[in-house]
């Protein structure tokens, strides 16, 4: 049934006051800026649009990067009928009526329907089961979105029936682009509009986007609406104008998402490849996207007894010494005890023998049969009767340097060696020590 005319005007009005992002959707794959690992011409993807032969997708990537834009442009290029939902506001409910129509368009005029659901990971386990029998037998194709990363958030069964494309920041010549569409495009942008925009104020909306075209087009349209026209009837946007249109640069950060275990990650690996300009960035980027530096403190102290280890065994103590010293004085000051850990832990001398040590041992553990405590290693004192426990055992403290040679391990793991320290820091000096004192075994 057609739409009347009441209908008709309330869709002309809705396109005329929607945000300037919306109104510059491209309508064509060739419009469509950036993403041309995947979009240019001959790839994978492009050519199923092209074909009309889009299958089961899964769009995932930070905000603003156009996975919905891509999504609508497939429906603006197939045949298929297009269905939009929202996770966070749809159910299992409105996806069985949603299943319901697409079998009778699919029976009654063989029209095949996409389904498009946006924050796709927000459906948990039990929802997203849902849509597999769908899925399979055809009643409507699934194209998903996700800023998450779908190997962690969406169902294997789900994944295993779709093809995944990574969508990636905008670069700036993309986004420098997508500006001056917006101020020359006459029906959906300000091309209608005199508008003067100086250089350096398109730099700095392009730099604080970060990649983000949403957030490129807010800041672009907040700087237009607010600006009025000089006497010549020109709105001159200067830098300050586009500094107040966007403050804060776009940090791709979620506490919960992919952003925040990439960005975990690259601090703990510049600490542990002793880079104290890389750690400070990283651990800058988490605070400033709103990190709970408690938080950042475990994983340091964690780096403490993994990365650092026994090469300086101080390492724990300063970085424990330092969270002690951040609950007492808080935030901002306490920046500078996260600020003096990630120093010394990057500066500090390295080792993971610890954690090789360990693992060794629980090894071992798993694996030897014979785990007996040897006689002279047994607590004579708690049965008076096995007199030959603890019988034989030496007492180091009756010796020079508190040692004396004496067999502590299971007669069949006797000659094992689980800690292997390295030559760095404390445990360097350690290792010497221990060389000697397993010479004076050997020949013992």
């Amino acid at each position: 049934m057609g739409k009347d005319l009441f209908a008709f005007h309330g869709d002309e009005k809705l396109l005329e006051n929607a945000p300037l992002a919306d109104r510059l959707r491209p309508i064509s794959l060739d419009d469509f800026v950036g993403q041309e690992s995947i979009l240019s011409k001959g790839r994978l993807l492009r050519r199923a649009i092209e074909a009309d032969r889009v299958g089961n997708l899964i769009l995932h990537g930070p905000p603003g990067v156009g996975k919905t834009t891509l999504a609508k442009l497939i429906a603006a290029n197939t045949r298929a009928h297009f269905t939009e939902f929202n996770a966070v506001l749809a159910g299992v409910k409105e996806i069985r009526i949603e299943v319901e129509e697409s079998r009778q368009r699919l029976g009654r005029y063989g029209l095949k329907t996409i389904l498009f659901l946006d924050e796709v990971h927000r459906f948990n386990s039990a929802q997203q089961d849902a849509l597999l029998p769908w899925v399979e037998n055809g009643t409507f194709i699934l194209i998903g979105a996700t800023t998450e990363n779908p190997y962690f958030e969406v169902n294997k069964a789900l994944l295993s029936r779709s093809t995944i494309f990574r969508l990636t920041p905008i670069g700036s010549k993309d986004l420098y682009s997508l500006l001056q569409r917006a101020l020359t495009d006459r029906e959906k942008g300000y091309g209608s509009i005199d508008i003067q925009l100086a250089d350096n104020a398109a730099n700095h909306l392009v730099d604080m986007a970060n990649g983000d075209a949403r957030s490129l087009l807010n800041a672009l349209e907040l700087a237009v609406q607010t600006t009025p026209p000089d006497a010549n009837g020109v709105k001159i946007i200067d830098l300050q104008i586009a500094e107040e249109s966007i403050q804060e640069r776009a940090v791709l950060y979620d506490k919960q998402g992919d952003s925040h275990y990439d960005t975990i990650s690259a601090f703990i690996k510049s600490l542990r490849g002793s880079d104290p300009d890389a750690s400070l960035f990283w651990m800058s980027r988490m605070l400033e996207a709103g990190e709970n530096p408690r938080y950042i403190f475990r994983r340091m102290l964690i780096a403490a007894a993994e990365d650092v280890g026994l090469a300086d065994p101080q390492a724990i103590v300063v970085v424990n010494s330092c969270a002690v010293a951040f609950e007492q004085v808080g935030m901002p000051e306490g920046i500078y005890f996260l600020s003096e850990a990630a120093l010394y832990l990057a500066s500090t001398e390295k080792s993971n023998s610890v954690l090789s040590a360990i693992c060794a041992a629980k090894s071992s553990v798993k694996s030897v049969k014979n785990q007996y405590v040897p006689l002279h290693l047994r607590d004579k004192h708690r049965d008076q009767t096995l007199n030959s426990d603890g019988i034989d055992y030496i007492y180091p403290h009756d010796f020079p340097e508190n040692w004396v040679p004496q067999n502590y391990l299971p007669e069949e793991i006797l000659h094992e060696i689980f800690w292997k320290p390295t030559n760095h820091g404390w445990e360097g000096e350690r290792n010497r020590i221990l060389k000697e004192r397993k010479n004076t075994k050997n020949k013992d």
